[in-house]
């Protein structure tokens, strides 16, 4: 099991950025893939969750709005669009993965997700 971020760099405040997260060497059919960031000095923050065949799109409160979560079919990588930038959002993002059913509270919860990639770098700075 693999999963691969990239999409991460450097962006002036208000500018945009698209993750990327591609995954192999699943073999379960039902799960939800999520993006969860890290700023320094702080915790673990989800941003937004799609189930594995890119529907059902959930999202948290830091975020939403300006971001969307997107994948077209369960072979493709799953995508993070984000708008708007703040300098606030400077973090590193990671994309997991968890069995835990979001869509019973529309809540996803971090610590049930056992598959991690090793993040990508977002700096929102001028």
């Amino acid at each position: 099991v693999q999963l691969v971020e990239s999409g991460g760099g450097l962006v002036q405040p208000g500018g945009s950025l698209r993750l990327s997260c591609a995954l192999s060497g699943f073999t379960f059919k039902a799960y939800y893939i999520s993006w969860i960031r890290q700023a320094p000095g702080k915790g673990r923050e989800w941003v937004a969750s799609i189930y594995s065949d890119g529907t059902n799109a959930f999202y948290g409160d830091s975020m939403k709005g300006r971001v969307t979560i997107s994948r077209d079919n369960a072979r493709d990588p799953v995508y993070l669009q984000m708008n708007s930038l703040k300098s606030e959002d400077t973090a590193l993002y990671y994309c997991a993965t968890t069995n835990y059913d979001i869509a019973v509270t529309g809540i996803a919860r971090i610590e049930t997700h056992n598959h991690w990639g090793q993040g990508t770098q977002v700096t929102v700075s001028s």
